[in-house]
């Protein structure tokens, strides 16, 4: 039997990679310092395999075929975006094989992969929390781009049939990670939408024929919106958000509907159903947070934890604790 020793959220961006902060104090200083805390109490917990539960943004998947779940089961290989890692990741095979069997059991269809290609959106965190350690990874991709997207609500249910099939898991200690949002403002990548047309609507499609050349032409035009002090952060919203997981109440969250955190978390906003699947699957309340609005990074940076962190000096823009801001 497998033991879910902790749950983790936390906020990624290709710039937190990519944009050092200049000065302690300066923006995203205070986030990268409390991912060095986490980083440390996650090492006292000794996982010996790690569940990531993060999108990708079209370097693996593309709406030629695009599931709304996808779970590598074997071979997982970093794009290497954004100063990411790349090249061949270390696999759980046989909790990911055990994490279909529970998901399956419990009506979730799912698709796999035997030769996954992860992003930044799974790797950033896996390497922030435990690049270097040889922990083995298995990854759950969740759509959040565009339909197929599953609902808030149907994210709680994932997470909790997850955690029923982590918990039967013949592994041992199980650590278990949300990358994804919070807040953000992104350009749409819906082939529905008027606005995509040409070139990029049929990259969005067919990107796969030649991933590299995909994001050769997508990097730079990420790049370009770096650095923007006034780029949207909705941090009032991103608090409130932490402040349900910190009451154990993910419900309010999903409760909003894809329109409800669209409308006040932007359309990468929609990336907060990793976390609602995290915290369904760890199944207690966070216990320790973090908050830095990082508008030069484009989103909110914050990290939850189901386990305590280390008091330390508080780098960012303010705390988040378990039952208010502070």
């Amino acid at each position: 039997m497998s033991e879910i020793v902790g749950v983790v959220g936390m906020s990624h961006s290709p710039f937190a990679t990519l944009l050092d902060p200049p000065a302690p104090g300066a923006p995203g200083a205070g986030f990268l310092a409390d991912a060095e805390r986490v980083r440390a109490a996650v090492a006292d917990l000794a996982p010996d395999a790690v569940v990531v539960v993060g999108p990708d943004h079209f370097h693996g998947n593309f709406y030629d075929v695009m599931p709304p779940f996808v779970l590598g089961v074997e071979e997982v290989v970093g794009f290497g975006d954004f100063g990411s890692r790349s090249g061949p990741l270390p696999v759980a095979a046989d909790l990911a094989w055990a994490v279909y069997d529970g998901l399956t059991a419990a009506g979730v269809d799912v698709a796999i992969s035997y030769s996954l290609t992860v992003d930044h959106g799974i790797v950033q965190g896996y390497e922030m929390l435990l690049g270097g350690t040889g922990v083995p990874l298995v990854p759950l991709v969740l759509n959040t781009a565009a339909p197929p997207l599953p609902t808030p609500q149907r994210c709680l249910v994932v997470g909790k049939a997850l955690g029923a099939a982590l918990r039967t898991a013949p592994t041992g200690r199980v650590l278990v990670v949300a990358s994804g949002g919070l807040s953000h403002w992104l350009p749409s990548n819906d082939p529905r939408d008027p606005a995509v047309v040409g070139e990029r609507r049929a990259s969005l499609i067919h990107g796969r024929q030649d991933p590299v050349a995909f994001a050769a032409a997508r990097e730079p035009r990420v790049r370009a919106m770096a650095g923007n002090p006034d780029s949207p952060v909705n941090a009032g919203w991103d608090r409130w958000f932490l402040e349900r997981l910190a009451s154990d109440d993910p419900e309010a969250v999903a409760a909003l509907g894809h329109e409800g955190i669209e409308a006040a978390a932007g359309s990468g906003g929609q990336e907060v159903r990793t976390w609602l699947v995290a915290h369904a699957a760890g199944g207690r309340a966070t216990v320790w947070s973090s908050y830095e609005p990082v508008p030069e990074w484009i989103t909110g940076m914050g990290i939850a934890t189901s386990f305590p962190v280390p008091d330390g000096a508080v780098g960012g823009r303010g705390r988040v604790a378990a039952g208010g801001v502070t």
